[in-house]
């Protein structure tokens, strides 16, 4: 019978680097509309709209960060015993999640700050969740598929 634990880690893996890259290459596609959303959606909860237009090096950033996040869950998907990759995704994460509360509550209280402060937190926590799982259970994982 297969490994419950590797087999959770490398499905929650998998689907992180699919969502990741699909969220990067929406970024990179349409980042006006994303971001006209998250202003319209503000508007009721009494939020600032966020500045319309980001400059011509914030999608190089975004694109740049979305494909290493991408890359590191595609490594835990296929190397599940390397220990390392969970870790730097998650530390990414946090740190993603952290700057854009200092940014809310600092600097500029826009929506998109605070959902991504929110939704790159989960995905810390559910990293740092698989790190922990994998630390106590990489003992009888492959360490390359």
């Amino acid at each position: 019978m297969k490994d419950r634990g590797l087999l959770f880690y490398r499905l929650a893996s998998l689907a992180m680097a699919a969502c990741f890259g699909c969220v990067g290459l929406a970024f990179f596609a349409a980042p006006q509309p994303i971001l006209a959303w998250f202003n319209r959606l503000s508007l009721p909860l009494g939020l600032p709209p966020a500045p319309g237009r980001a400059g011509s090096f914030f999608p190089i950033l975004a694109l740049s960060y979305m494909y290493l996040v991408t890359f590191l869950a595609g490594l835990m998907f296929k190397r599940p015993a390397n220990p390392l990759f969970p870790m730097l995704l998650a530390q990414g994460k946090f740190a993603s999640s952290i700057l854009s509360l200092v940014f809310f509550f600092g600097r500029s209280p826009y929506l998109i700050c605070l959902a991504n402060a929110v939704i790159d937190g989960g995905i810390g926590a559910l990293v740092l969740g698989l790190f922990f799982l994998q630390k106590r259970c990489a003992a009888s994982w492959p360490a390359r598929p």
